[in-house]
């Protein structure tokens, strides 16, 4: 990956426009350009290559305006870079308006979705979010399996098999973690525990797992073509580093308020930036991402999953760091490309619970035309037979239905073996195990019903 172009230094275009006269510098403020032109934060590396605005000379020029604009809107992060110097946001129209959509999202149209709100559905669609999270997760750092051979694994609570299911297993109880300690202020100790639980039995050096890197030797770069593009902190600032980030993590006093969302993407990035561990940060930042927004009230937020979108396009999400790097620390880049991932994730969240919904109101009125079915079935079993339904090739077990309804082995054994006394499904076994499929007319079955 190309490191993107530096943009020019601020202070050295200030002289060049201002050397003999000041009309240049008048007639640049007259223009009261915005922070994020037709409403996109540009960088330098994408800016020079766009068609000058009529006003501007030169695209020197129109970066001063552009840059000008932002840093008046600048206010700093408590945390500096390697070289002691602070980042720093801003928070543009761009910005304001992704935050109003998210809150609108997570505080509604979420918050009431009838699956989330139902109790009697909210833990299958949890454990959904929790499995997809923890694939996607460990997929962005390298973990190559497939979503279907991960899925089987976690619900059937199978040991993992090799290095890259056992990265997912890790995600997945970190993720449980998260969700335990998300009412406790952040402390070392639960980054470090943190830390362990994502990379256990997972790394070259065993002993590293849930301790700060020693080594000053590391760097983050890209493996296609060699380039680096990161080199982290030194080792003996970490502990020094992970204390600020706990501090900026649990502040609430008025001097350093800051929207959750994005108090909770900013410690997403600190924490990748300063890398303080030898593998594992991308997951550790992104668990901790999760740990701020429950903290803070975003309940809603454990049903979706970041990792997924940033899958769909990785070279984004490294660019979002390097933008911030090269250009005064301004991590406003990485906050709108978070934003902008997060919506994404709410806005297909949205779309599967209302495909869904469908697929059970289908479901349901077939068993409506049955007053003996609506007595007989359950929720559980209802979303099973649907399931059954689409994918007639489908294998069910005890413990993948177990898991995927946080339910007893007793209870999900009844729910199955109750589906084969109604002769919707058949049983065999595999192994030491029973298995159950859908019989053959199932959609008959129903209609004879």
């Amino acid at each position: 990956m190309k490191i993107p172009a530096a943009p020019p230094d601020f202070n050295r275009l200030l002289r060049a426009i201002t050397t003999g006269n000041t009309e240049s510098l008048e007639r640049l403020l007259a223009l009261r350009m915005q922070p994020d032109p037709a409403g996109h934060y540009y960088h330098w590396d994408i800016l020079r290559h766009l068609k000058i605005p009529s006003d501007v000379l030169n695209h020197d020029e129109w970066w001063f305006a552009v840059k000008l604009a932002r840093r008046a809107l600048y206010r700093d992060i408590p945390h500096t870079d390697k070289n002691n110097r602070l980042f720093v946001y801003g928070e543009p129209d761009v910005v304001r308006r992704l935050l109003h959509k998210i809150d609108i999202h997570t505080d509604g149209e979420l918050e009431t979705a009838e699956q989330v709100a139902n109790p009697k559905t909210r833990n299958s669609y949890l454990i959904n979010s929790l499995i997809e999270e923890s694939i996607t997760s460990s997929q962005l750092e390298g973990a190559a399996t497939t979503r279907k051979i991960a899925k089987e694994m976690l619900r059937l609570k199978r040991k993992p098999r090799d290095r890259s299911e056992q990265m997912i297993l890790n995600n997945y109880h970190a993720m449980e973690f998260v969700k335990e300690i998300s009412q406790e202020d952040l402390s070392p100790d639960l980054i470090y525990e943190l830390h362990r639980i994502l990379t256990g039995e997972t790394l070259d050096k065993p002993d590293t797992a849930g301790k700060l890197r020693i080594s000053d030797d590391i760097y983050i770069g890209d493996d296609r073509d060699g380039t680096i593009l990161h080199v982290p902190p030194r080792a003996k600032e970490l502990p020094g580093r992970i204390n600020s980030l706990c501090k900026f993590a649990n502040a609430t006093d008025q001097t350093s308020v800051f929207h959750p969302v994005l108090r909770a993407i900013v410690l997403h990035f600190l924490l990748a930036y300063d890398h303080p561990f030898e593998d594992g940060n991308g997951r550790t930042a992104r668990a901790l991402f999760y740990w701020s927004m429950l903290k803070q009230g975003y309940r809603t937020m454990e049903f979706i999953s970041i990792s997924r979108i940033l899958k769909t396009a990785p070279a984004k999400y490294t660019k979002a760091y390097l933008y911030t790097e090269t250009d005064d620390n301004d991590v406003t880049y990485f906050i709108i490309h978070q934003l902008a991932v997060i919506e994404k994730a709410i806005a297909d969240l949205m779309d599967y619970l209302k495909r869904k919904s469908n697929e059970i109101k289908t479901m349901e009125h077939l068993i409506q035309l049955s007053p003996k079915l609506q007595e007989l079935l359950n929720y559980r079993q209802i979303a099973l037979l649907n399931r059954a339904l689409k994918k007639p090739e489908s294998l069910f077990f005890v413990e993948s239905h177990r898991g995927a309804h946080d339910v007893t082995y007793d209870t999900a054994r009844t729910d199955l073996l109750k589906l084969v006394e109604l002769g919707f499904l058949e049983k065999s076994r595999i192994g030491r195990a029973f298995s159950f499929k859908a019989v053959q007319n199932l959609r008959q079955k129903f209609e004879a019903a």
